[in-house]
């Protein structure tokens, strides 16, 4: 794991996906990519992904306001189901 200069960090791991989730996974590069009108990698893709599916950080609400109540397990329900091991 290293610190970007953004103020967020990256971590780096492997997965091994099924072969039908990373169709998925480059289905949703070539979206990105005509939305864009650029071209976007899988990696790019998978972040966007998890990007748009979290809630915001909770440290980031302005003072004052309440974070948001958020369900165990809701942000996972809308990614693709991935299975096999990490």
């Amino acid at each position: 794991m290293h610190a970007l200069p953004d103020g967020e960090a990256e971590l780096s791991l492997v997965l091994r996906l099924p072969w039908e989730d990373v169709a998925r996974l480059g289905q949703e590069a070539g979206r990105l990519a005509s939305q864009m009108q650029r071209p976007v990698t899988l990696d790019e893709a998978v972040s966007y992904r998890l990007r748009s599916t979290r809630p915001p950080a909770s440290h980031a609400k302005p003072a004052g306001e309440q974070p948001t109540p958020v369900t165990p397990g809701a942000a996972v329900t809308s990614l693709p189901r991935i299975s096999g091991t990490a």
